[in-house]
């Protein structure tokens, strides 16, 4: 018996490549994207094996919609993947209340609020896995990202917890770290309105390189990000919460687990225990 997904963010990229791949594969699949005319051609090339369905994650009413008709469709969940996204480019200073709300809701208050609908459909079952996509934008340090990576390090905060809370029910928690893979993330990428002069000798340059990532020549292909992905809900050893997607994943990640172990050696030496000196008496 193949396995029932719900995937979110399949109307290109990574979430419509692996949507492609887990049918082929001869799992049923509910699909969503903000509009349903972006899955006709997925839809079409799977016929009864997948589903599209109209999701806006801003919106509580259309998650419990999703959710209830993947479980009606399907006849339950057994795998989510919190795959949509979207990204905002600007500084700190640049970035509104309602800006970062926004992309919050997409990145974070979303995927929490599907995990909320999907779990009690899983314990239901035994049985379940959760796989929420965040990025190694999380953990390097980008100008411009603040946002997007805050919302990124949230949900993989967020899973952290969820892992503990729902392996007691059979329930797996998985959090996919892609590298650099050929989507239209860079590009589709919004800018804050508001701009401050200070910000653009560090940041312009930024932009322009998210908006050329697809020309590079060692950009991952999102068929290998589907295979890895199939390969992990496949596995049936116990797995690490993160994990990394890409080769150029490992490398980043490995440096930026490397600049953390210096800042806690620095840290350490600097106000650990016997680093500050005993106050003089008189």
């Amino acid at each position: 018996m193949g396995r029932r997904w719900l995937i979110t963010g399949c109307s290109s990229g990574l979430g419509r490549a692996l949507a492609g791949a887990a049918a082929a594969e001869g799992d049923d699949l509910v699909v969503t994207a903000r509009r349903t005319a972006d899955l006709a051609e997925l839809a079409a090339a799977w016929p009864g094996r997948i589903t599209p369905v109209a999701l806006e994650l801003r919106d509580a009413d259309s998650c419990a919609a999703a959710v209830r008709y993947a479980a009606e469709r399907l006849g339950g969940v057994d795998v989510l993947v919190n795959n949509a996204g979207g990204g905002l480019f600007g500084a700190v200073e640049e970035t509104s209340d309602a800006e970062l709300r926004d992309l919050l809701d997409v990145l974070l208050v979303g995927p929490w609020r599907l995990t909320r609908l999907v779990l009690p459909l899983m314990r239901a079952q035994g049985a379940g896995h959760i796989l929420n996509v965040s990025s190694v934008a999380g953990h390097i340090t980008l100008p411009g990202t603040a946002a997007y990576a805050a919302g990124k390090q949230a949900l993989e905060a967020m899973s952290q917890t969820l892992v503990v809370e729902a392996a007691p029910h059979g329930i797996r928690v998985t959090v996919l770290e892609p590298g650099t893979f050929a989507t239209r993330y860079g590009t589709a990428m919004t800018e804050t309105r508001d701009r401050v002069a200070a910000y653009d000798e560090a940041n312009g340059p930024m932009l322009a390189a998210f908006r050329a990532l697809t020309d590079l020549p060692d950009v991952g292909d999102p068929d290998d990000f589907a295979a890895r992905v199939l390969a992990v809900v496949a596995a049936e050893e116990p797995l690490p919460l993160r994990i990394p997607v890409g080769e150029d994943a490992y490398g980043y990640l490995d440096s930026a687990a490397g600049a953390a172990r210096a800042d806690l050696a620095e840290a350490r030496r600097l106000f650990g225990s016997g680093a500050l000196a005993e106050p003089e008496t008189a």
